[in-house]
């Protein structure tokens, strides 16, 4: 009876191998890791022989089951193909492709995206949603964040990294004065990312050949730049900001740069994630070449954009982080 569920048993054992882990073939398959174990278990029982040496830290196949490994490949490839045939028999291209967004660089990065997309993608619907929460409880195909989670059953690709600059508002540097240095930084209100695995906060600049490493204590650091924007916006110090959320501050004249010659470290780096089993789907993979093609170019702003960011009546950001067109 047992030999019944070799198949499966097989399937199971190829993922575990492929995903290198219990809990990535759990999740790729969508089913408890208790139920993979147990399946690789009486796999095990059924044929006599042990198939993985299991350890804390890593699994890896016995002679056995490297001999084994070819069969139950091609069986969890058969068992993909049918299912990959019965899905598109039953249209999944009704079900709308969900993405998810950090609500900061959603909102500015993906909104201006969404219609273009489906402009040069029609056949492909989308539910977006610009949610926190949502993001963190991973109920997504493909998630624009930072910092993305180390999860072997997620794929990562890099979208880029936003450049960073110093501002504060005119008010506030009337009151406390401009630095024209680095260490005048010292005698500021520092708004910055949030640092708390560091036991200090210190900001690189540099300028040519010239480096300035400042030690600071800021005011307020947070993991949220719209906090940090807003923060800045209101006068309550020097923010370091990613550049795409101060051009429409800086183009009207409501922020101003700070030691404007120097260069101070990019913003976290942008991601797109989506799980490794939809690698196959040609719908995540249009959206996400989208992204990188579009996204890119919005996060590096033109030498004449960053120009005319420091003029009044330049273009607010809307304008200036205009994507390229269809990818």
């Amino acid at each position: 009876m047992n030999l019944i569920w070799t198949p499966a048993q097989l399937a199971m054992l190829a993922k575990v191998v492929d995903l290198n882990g219990f809990s990535a073939a759990a999740r790729a398959l969508a089913v408890p890791k208790a139920a993979v174990s147990r399946a690789v278990a009486d796999l095990e029982k059924t044929l006599g022989v042990r198939v993985l040496e299991r350890t804390t830290r890593r699994i890896s196949l016995t002679s056995a089951g490297r001999l084994l490994y070819p069969h139950a490949k091609r069986v969890g490839e058969e068992s993909d193909a049918a299912r990959s045939a019965i899905a598109k028999l039953q249209s999944p291209e009704a079900r709308p492709l969900r993405v998810v967004a950090d609500p900061t660089f959603g909102r500015v990065l993906l909104s201006p995206l969404v219609p273009r997309f489906l402009e040069a993608f029609a056949h492909v619907p989308l539910e977006v949603a610009l949610d926190a929460q949502q993001l963190a409880a991973g109920a997504w195909d493909v998630a624009i964040r930072t910092r993305p989670p180390a999860d072997e059953s997620v794929t990562q690709r890099l979208l880029g990294a936003p450049p960073a600059l110093l501002c504060a508002t005119p008010a506030y540097l009337q009151q406390r004065g401009m630095p024209a240095r680095p260490d005048d930084l010292r005698s500021h209100d520092l708004l910055t990312p949030d640092a708390a695995e560091l036991p200090e906060f210190r900001l690189l600049l540099e300028r040519g050949a010239q480096r300035a490493e400042v030690p600071l204590t800021p005011k307020l650091a947070v993991d949220d730049p719209a906090v940090l924007h807003a923060a800045t916006a209101a006068g309550l110090g020097i923010g370091l900001l990613p550049e795409f959320l101060c051009r429409q501050g800086l183009a009207t004249g409501r922020l101003k740069p700070v030691l404007s010659e120097w260069t101070v470290p990019a913003a976290a780096a942008l991601y797109a994630l989506y799980p490794t089993a939809l690698e196959s789907d040609p719908r995540a993979q249009q959206f996400v070449d989208f992204l990188a093609a579009n996204i890119v170019p919005a996060l590096a702003p033109s030498a004449p954009a960053r120009a005319s960011a420091a003029r009044p009546g330049a273009h607010d950001a809307g304008e200036d982080a205009r994507p390229l067109g269809h990818g």
